[in-house]
């Protein structure tokens, strides 16, 4: 049996990057995954990405699970309720894992501008789309876990502390993810349920990609207009990261902490999906980039 067999898992914003890397990777764990986000066929996102949520599903699916697409802007309180009154109708009130990587501020982060130069209102509309949408998906999913007395949640950041990200606008709202992780491990704990932040290394997303102008198969040509790069993972390696989280008997003892893939990776034995283990903390280190 695999790891995850018979779990219900919940990846908020799975249509792209890291939240399908993690719905991949639950669904090769075995489980049922419901894979949320805005862009379906048909209708895309203001994001304008190609990207959709069945997409994922169908891909989840392939790798051995069960996935389940279901259209969700989890900033309107409305539908993120009626998500998961669905999954407490369809899986009998089974909910094992929370995964909220809704982001959505792709188009509203201008690096080099300071606060007071860059636009109010999309600095604003970032926290809206990365944090409260974060806590009202958390506000709905909690209650199933309760009852249940078990389940974890998982808040997708950038980074594992309170350093500044060279963006006012987008740190607070990586840094709050952190925080949320942090107290909602304070409320939870009583009830069995734990809750933590998790920050992938350099994700080799398909927007990195498309940056870059490389495919998955020519990624490294890349490694000329970014030495870094070399170290990059694909959204498979947090996803795999997440599912050896999830199956781990002993997950109370990490409530409330700040995670990475890499660090993680030191613990269990997932790797990418070549094969190999990037280690964005041992290169970081060693390149002097964090001191």
């Amino acid at each position: 049996m695999k790891a995850l067999q018979g779990k219900v898992a919940v990846v908020a914003g799975g249509t792209r990057g890291a939240g399908r890397g993690i719905a991949v990777g639950l669904g090769e764990a075995g489980a049922t995954v419901y894979v949320t986000g805005r862009s379906v066929r048909g209708q895309q996102s203001d994001l304008g990405r190609p990207e959709t949520i069945e997409e994922t599903a169908e891909l989840v699916t392939a790798s051995g699970g069960v996935g389940i697409a279901v259209r969700v802007d989890h900033s309107q309180e409305d539908e993120v309720k009626a998500l998961f009154e669905r999954v407490k109708a369809e899986q009998n009130g089974q909910l094992d894992i929370l995964v909220n990587d809704i982001w959505g501020g792709e188009k509203l982060t201008v690096w080099g501008k300071t606060f007071w130069e860059h636009s109010l209102a999309d600095g604003l509309l970032m926290q809206q789309r990365a944090v409260h949408t974060h806590m009202i998906t958390s506000y709905y999913a909690a209650p199933l876990m309760v009852q249940r007395k078990k389940g974890l949640i998982i808040e997708i950041t950038d980074g594992v502390d309170y350093r500044y990200r060279q963006h006012l606008y987008y740190s607070l709202a990586k840094i709050s993810v952190i925080h949320l992780a942090q107290a909602m491990a304070e409320d939870l704990r009583p009830h069995g349920v734990t809750a933590l932040a998790l920050t992938p290394g350099f994700l080799r997303s398909e927007e990195m990609l498309d940056y870059f102008g490389v495919t998955e198969e020519t990624w490294k040509e890349a490694v000329k207009k970014d030495p870094h790069f070399i170290v990059s993972e694909t959204p498979l390696y947090i996803g795999r990261a997440v599912a050896a989280l999830a199956a781990d008997p002993a997950i109370a003892e990490k409530a409330g902490q700040a995670l990475s893939t890499w660090g993680l990776s030191d613990e269990y034995p997932f790797v990418d999906r070549d094969g190999s283990r990037p280690h964005w903390g041992n290169y970081a280190r060693e390149q002097g980039l964090y001191r």
